[in-house]
């Protein structure tokens, strides 16, 4: 399949707007509006929105060959590499949730904040850093997001301009759109280790001894009320998830969230 042919002036005049230079010659803005294009080519010439959500191994091998190959006619100067690369991030744009795929998959990510396009920060073992992860405009953060919320169906607009969602992981996702945001989208995704925390690791950690312990866990067995609470980040839904493996199988949960 043929592609694009060329890469738009944009692509090699320097932009003042970033400094991010992801191959030689090509501007953050320049790199991002190539990107864009390729999407653009990609939807009107392949039918993307067949695509399921959860793709197998077999389409995603099947779209990158064809991504690979569009890449492949483009009349730029780069590397093997980095053909390699835009190809594997432009599979990721259409499937995944474009930049933030890398951070999604970092298992040392437990929280990702986007405040508008150009700032993206992660929070690795309680430390918060800013990313070097950037959205081409609002426009296309709101693209990410979106594809976030339809695959719940739900929708985020200037009517309806907050919502709470949920990645395929478990991640938590929160959105705030203009007018209540004033810098463009805000998204922030809180994630949840893949190992489960037991009571092991309860103790091993010092959160409680065996004597708390012990009587959270009759507490739950007389099934009386018991309210968790605390900050940010302070281990309310682990100690929630431990405590809930000491209900019984004859017994039914019910989960509000509000």
């Amino acid at each position: 399949m043929a592609g694009p042919n060329r890469v738009s002036s944009a692509a090699t005049n320097p932009s003042p707007a970033s400094d991010k230079k992801p191959f030689a010659g090509l501007d953050f803005r320049g790199y991002q509006e190539l990107k864009s294009g390729l999407h653009r080519y990609l939807a009107n010439n392949t039918d993307l929105e067949k695509i399921p959500d959860a793709p197998d191994d077999r389409m995603r091998a099947q779209l990158l060959a064809i991504i690979q190959d569009v890449v492949a006619h483009l009349k730029a100067p780069f590397s093997e590499q980095e053909r390699q690369t835009l190809s594997v991030e432009m599979l990721e744009e259409v499937l995944g949730l474009g930049p933030l795929e890398p951070l999604l998959k970092d298992p040392a990510v437990s929280d990702i904040l986007v405040n508008g396009a150009n700032e993206v920060y992660v929070e690795r073992g309680g430390v918060l850093e800013e990313t070097k992860v950037s959205f081409k405009d609002n426009n296309h953060l709101l693209r990410i997001v979106n594809k976030i919320v339809s695959a719940i169906g739900r929708r985020v607009d200037e009517s309806s301009p907050m919502v709470d969602a949920r990645l395929a992981d478990g991640s938590r996702v929160n959105v705030i759109l203009p007018p209540l945001a004033l810098d463009g989208p805000h998204l922030s995704i809180r994630r949840f280790g893949q190992i489960p925390v037991g009571e092991s690791d309860l103790l091993a950690n010092q959160s409680l001894n065996t004597q708390m312990l012990g009587l959270l866990k009759a507490a739950v067995t007389a099934r009386l009320n018991i309210v968790i609470s605390g900050g940010t980040g302070a281990g309310k839904t682990t100690l929630l998830n431990v405590l809930s493996g000491y209900i019984t199988a004859k017994e039914r949960s019910v989960t509000i969230e509000a």
